[in-house]
């Protein structure tokens, strides 16, 4: 994935406001295996600014996560897209994409050593100049879980955010190790979470002294910020609730960053 074909591809995806996005490979080794992620960032901002993990979609690296890298980066933020899966797994079709995430999903220590590393890739790198004392994660869908699990083993971030992200967890005491407030953003209406692993959700953070929160949003199913969602009642964009979720977003990084 070339930096001048997956520009020319944000251009003309998210207009002229975008048009100074960038978006950069970074590769990285993990166990000496090979990965590759993406920095997302406006090259119009020169100073160093916040820096945001993102966690993908269970399709991964890809033109359209960039998008929704970029989106999320705005002016404000450099984005740092992880790799969950290494640089030899490019899912193409949902097929490849379940098998690739069920993997991960699967061994939770490994989702959280993969993004713990992409994590560490992006705060020793030097393409771009990012604030390593105010960096947050965030994620979607799959990557949103993984977000989570990130929070459950400790890790040393100023928030965690998942859009309509997996719930689930083999070890709810694990909750205890967070560190940072955690923004679980969720569609009322998503097949892919149901109403019990909410609720677990909500057990599981009553129990710590963790600072939470949990948005439900009405009239919302399941990939509700993706522009290319559109399997009705179960994968479908949201535009309005996807502008409430970005702004939920930054509410929290504004507070949390100004603290630092």
């Amino acid at each position: 994935m070339k930096k001048s074909c997956v520009a020319l591809a944000l251009a003309g995806s998210i207009g002229a406001v975008e048009a100074a996005t960038v978006v950069k490979p970074l590769a990285y080794e993990i166990d000496g295996e090979p990965f590759e992620g993406l920095l997302v960032y406006d090259d119009a901002v020169t100073t160093a600014r916040p820096g945001l993990v993102m966690v993908p979609n269970w399709l991964g690296v890809t033109e359209r996560s960039a998008e929704k890298a970029a989106r999320a980066a705005g002016e404000k933020y450099v984005v740092f897209m992880a790799d969950m899966y290494g640089k030899a797994v490019r899912p193409s079709n949902p097929d490849e994409a379940k098998a690739a995430a069920s993997a991960v999903r699967g061994d939770r220590p490994l989702m959280r050593k993969r993004a713990q590393a992409a994590a560490d890739a992006f705060k020793a790198q030097t393409e771009v100049p990012i604030d390593t004392g105010r960096m947050a994660a965030i994620g979607f869908c799959f990557g949103g879980g993984s977000v989570l699990e990130l929070a459950r083993s400790g890790a040393d971030l100023d928030a965690f955010i998942s859009f309509h992200g997996n719930l689930d967890t083999p070890d709810p005491d694990d909750a205890k190790q967070i560190q940072a407030p955690v923004l679980v953003l969720h569609g009322a209406d998503d097949p892919a979470v149901p109403p019990e692993q909410v609720e677990g959700f909500i057990d599981e953070m009553k129990a710590t002294d963790v600072d939470w929160q949990l948005v439900s949003y009405g009239n919302a199913v399941h990939s509700f910020t993706d522009p290319y969602a559109n399997v009705p009642g179960r994968n479908e964009y949201n535009p309005e609730v996807a502008r409430r979720a970005f702004a939920a977003m930054n509410d929290l990084l504004d507070e949390v960053f100004a603290t630092r």
